[in-house]
This record gives structure tokens, C-alpha cells and sequence, in this order.
């Protein structure tokens, strides 16, 4: 049956009437706005939906979710799947449409009769033939003995290469039809599991069919191949799948008991095996049609590679972090031989000098110690920059009273980026402390202001302010020479020092930072 969808337009949205939305809506958008779906029942949905790309994948087929208009005049498509195995019924997305009573009658049958519906003959009204499916989706609910029905899934297979199928195809097709019961019975999604999403095996990552006894019933050549390699050398088929699985991974050990539940697939969970160095992952969804356990299905994917890669990773950060740690305790420990070095100084000069150095080192180290601590290479630099704050404070003259405080937030950065930006604060407040207030009090701060790609810092204090003749293209501080320098060449930044409004010095910079953090 040829039904072109009408597009959800004035009257739903609001606005003009349109045939297209630039921003797709989510599930919960179009069941709140149009639905009398209520929070339980959008969590059913969303179980639903984060894990119907299985039953696409054993249907061959497009998967389309209606749920009934709040007003009871048709339907709207909340959610849509499409399959991996085979060729896709729609090349457009159909999220948003509506359609109203009678347009899609086989939508309307399953619903008024509470059971699947399938088209006689295939549509070829889009160039192709399709065979249209209707399964009503169920969710159990306490004092409704039916349930409560929440809409239709619409399965559409597009039959352009049909022939004659496959053992693999038609356990595939099978498998479907029971899983597509267990929805119209409210059995599919398992109620108080938590949804499975990426990180579960797929459907052609290997698959096994179990009768209720838990033996093998049929075995795609995939999943054949993955317990071959942890060591099976005999037929899988009608064999009892949990026995075998423990005989391969635990021998003469004591055999774990969530392993056989899984492997016979007795209980809807995942698990990973391990057996001369290969990983293999499974997950069972036992199969439940009219109240009786059918057998079940288990879905198996080899992760030893992705397992040896993710280990990597993680001795790789370990690594990463107890460098940092040494790091930070060698520049500590340079910092102690400096600041021991300045007390034998009787040069103020000289003094002076390795105390500036003692700060600089221990700017970077606390750096390294944040990094030490953090899974990857980004920190908290708020945290870094209350604790260089903190040191301009301890060192700043008793009689003048300056306490430097932080407006704003720095959030998340790469080390690349922490690591001078937190020099330049050490510098720019030292001097302003230094030279700008002298025997003075008064206010220092830190306004910070992030935007989506740059970062926008302003050091503001109303000390004396800056000299007649001050440039700074041409000035010979250090502590400025190292802003510069670190600030436009190692930070692509930009620099400016100028009066503040009513006495004292801002300094601003502008600092650009990846989009990702």
C-alpha cells in the first residue's frame, strides 16, 4: 500500500508549514509534545529503541516507530532503524512524520487488534517491492492484565535481491519472528535490565541459536570461527553450549556459575570468556513466546584485540602519570636547592633572582602534580590557578595587604596549554605584587571569561600603575619578556598591557583553545 507520509508541519511545531525541520527532534521531544506517553513509558521506549538495531538486523528490515497523537487523529514516527544486513526501504529519514487514521491501515489493524500484521503482497509503489510488517509494542503493567500498548513498530523489507535463502538467513528470519512476538507481548525489552547499546556484540559478529535445553542449534560461521580460536576442536552443533564453554576456559577449575546462566542461555546478561589468549564476549537473549522459554539466542563478538589495545592504554597512562609524578618531585627538588642556594646569597640581587626562579619551577610543578593525577593529558586549571593565586599572596609584603582573587572559570585544559599559561599567571602576578603596590594595599584580580575557541584572561590590580615611558615591545623585565614570549609564541595568543580605568595596570590576554575541551 502507497502511503507518501505527510510532514509534521503548523499546528505540531508551530511556525509555517514546512516539509523539513533543520533540528531533528529527539524521542522524548515528539512523545512529549504529541503523545500521552508518560515518563514509565518513555523509559520503555528508550530500552526499546537502544536495542532494537537487533531485530532489524535478523529481520533484514527498516524499523519505524509509531506512537498514537495525543488529539487520536493518526500517528506520529518517533524513532527509526535501519538494517545492517541488507538494503534500506527508506533513504531519508521518516522521524517527525505523521500519518493520519486509515493512511496506514495495517498500522491501525495492529493496534486495534493487539497482534502482527503482515501485507499480502509487496508494495512497489517506490520503484522497489516491499513487504510491510506491523508489530504492537506492549509494555507489562501492574493492574492492566493486557498491559498497556504504546504503538506499532513498522517493519518494512525491501525485496529487491530476494532469492532463495540461506540456512544462515532463514535462522536470522526465525529468530526475528520470535523476538518481534516477545515485543507484541511485552516480554522484549527484559524489564529491570539496563539498556545495551555499543558496547554489545552484533548480529554479524556471530550468532548462535539454543533450544531450551541450551545446545547449539545452529552456529553462523562467525561464531564458529571465535571458539575455534579459544580452542574448540569439535562440531559446536548439538553440542550443550554452557559445558562447552567452561571445558575450553576453565578446565579442572571450579566453573563460574554466570558463565554457564549466560552460555545457556538461561538469563538475559553478558559475559567474557578467556582461553589461550583470545577474549570472546557473549551475550544471551532468551527467547519467550506464549509464556514458555523457546530456547534463546547468544550474540558473540572476538574483543581480544580491542581488550589487548584498551590494556595499552592503560599502561600507557599509568606510565604517563608516574612520569608527571617524577617530574613534579625533581622540580621540587630543584626548587629546595634553589631557595637553599638564595639564603647563602648575600647579593639582594642575586637573592631576589633565584626566589623569581624558585616560583617559575614551582609554577610548572604544580602543573605536573595536577597532571599526575588526571586520567588524561587535560586538568582542571581553576584548581592550578587558586594555587598560584595562593603563592602570590604568601609572598606579597605583610604591611601591604594584597589578597589576589579569581573571577570566572578556566574549566578544562590540555597540558599543552596549562602548563606556560600557568607561568604567565605566576609573572603577571608577581610583578604586579612586586611593582605595583609596593607598601601599598589594594585589589588584585584574576577575571577570566571562556568563550567556545579562546580563552580571555584579565589581571587588573589599582596599584600605581605603569610608567610614563612604559612599552612593552621594548621593556627589559624578564618576567615580562617570559609573558611575551610564552603568551604570542608558544600559546599563538595575543598581549596587551595597559592603564586600568581609575589607576592601576589590567593586562590582557587572549588565549585560543581546541573547540573538543
Amino acid at each position: 500500500m502507497a502511503v507518501v507520509p505527510r510532514i509534521l508541519c503548523a499546528g505540531l511545531f508551530g511556525g509555517a508549514p514546512s516539509t523539513h525541520d533543520a533540528d531533528v527532534p529527539t524521542l522524548s521531544d515528539l512523545a512529549f509534545r504529541h503523545t500521552e506517553l508518560d515518563n514509565v513509558d518513555l523509559d520503555w521506549m528508550h530500552s526499546l529503541v537502544s536495542d532494537w538495531q537487533l531485530l532489524a538486523d535478523l529481520s533484514f528490515a527498516d524499523l519505524v516507530l509509531w506512537v498514537p497523537l495525543r488529539d487520536g487523529t493518526g500517528w506520529i514516527a518517533v524513532a527509526q532503524m535501519r538494517p545492517t544486513t541488507g538494503p534500506t526501504v527508506y533513504h531519508d529519514d521518516v522521524v517527525g512524520t505523521v500519518a493520519a487514521k486509515g493512511e496506514r491501515p495495517l498500522i491501525d489493524t495492529a493496534w486495534n487488534e493487539r497482534r502482527i500484521c503482515r501485507e499480502g503482497d509487496p508494495d512497489w509503489s517506490s520503484g522497489v517491492p516491499v513487504r510491510e510488517e506491523t508489530i504492537p509494542v506492549r509494555r507489562p503493567a501492574e493492574g492492566a492484565p493486557g498491559g498497556r500498548y504504546l504503538g506499532v513498530i513498522q517493519r518494512s523489507t525491501n525485496l529487491s535481491s530476494a532469492r532463495t535463502p540461506s540456512r544462515l538467513e532463514l535462522t536470522y528470519l526465525q529468530s526475528a519472528s520470535d523476538l518481534a512476538q516477545m515485543v507484541a507481548e511485552g516480554r522484549f525489552p527484559f524489564s529491570g535490565e539496563e539498556p545495551i547499546l555499543v558496547r554489545s556484540p552484533r548480529v554479524g559478529d556471530g550468532l548462535l541459536r539454543l533450544d531450551r535445553a541450551g545446545r547449539v542449534t545452529y552456529a553462523s560461521p562467525n561464531a564458529l570461527s571465535a571458539y575455534r580460536r579459544l580452542g574448540l576442536n569439535a562440531d559446536l552443533v548439538g553440542a550443550e553450549l554452557g559445558w562447552v564453554t567452561a571445558s575450553l576456559c576453565y578446565g579442572d577449575e571450579p566453573v563460574d556459575e554466570s558463565l554457564m546462566v549466560v552460555a545457556s542461555g538461561r538469563a538475559p546478561r553478558e559475559t567474557e570468556v578467556e582461553s589461550g589468549g583470545t577474549i570472546v564476549q557473549l551475550r544471551a537473549i532468551p527467547l519467550i513466546v506464549g509464556g514458555g522459554r523457546i530456547g534463546a539466542l547468544v550474540l558473540i563478538r572476538d574483543v581480544t584485540e580491542l581488550r589487548r589495545r584498551e590494556r595499552e592504554l592503560m599502561t600507557k597512562d599509568a606510565t604517563i602519570r608516574e612520569i608527571h609524578h617524577r617530574v613534579k618531585n625533581n622540580l621540587q627538588t630543584v626548587a629546595a636547592l634553589l631557595r637553599l642556594q638564595a639564603r647563602r646569597l648575600r647579593v639582594p640581587e642575586g637573592r631576589e633572582a633565584l626566589e623569581e626562579a624558585v616560583r617559575r619551577v614551582g609554577s610548572i610543578a604544580i602543573v605536573h602534580e595536577t597532571l599526575s593525577h588526571a586520567p588524561e593529558e587535560f586538568v582542571d586549571f581553576d584548581d592550578i590557578a587558586d594555587r598560584v593565586i595562593g603563592m602570590t599572596g604568601e609572598v606579597s609584603a605583610p604591611e601591604a595587604q594584597v589578597t589576589p582573587r579569581r573571577v570566572g572559570t578556566f574549566g578544562v585544559l590540555p597540558a599543552a596549554i596549562a602548563t606556560p599559561l600557568a607561568m604567565v599567571l605566576t609573572e603577571l602576578l608577581q610583578n604586579a605584587v612586586q611593582h605595583g603596590f609596593e607598601q601599598r594595599s589594594g585589589k588584585l584580580q584574576v577575571i577570566v571569561s571562556r568563550g567556545a575557541e579562546r580563552l580571555d584572561v584579565l589581571v587588573s590590580d589599582d596599584g600605581k600603575g605603569l610608567p610614563e615611558d612604559f612599552d612593552l615591545e621594548t621593556s627589559k623585565s624578564l618576567g615580562l619578556q617570559i609573558v611575551r614570549t610564552l603568551v604570542v609564541g608558544e600559546l599563538a595568543g595575543r598581549l596587551s598591557i595597559d592603564p586600568r580605568p581609575g589607576g592601576g595596570t589590567e593586562v590582557s590576554l587572549t588565549v585560543p583553545i581546541p573547540a573538543s575541551t
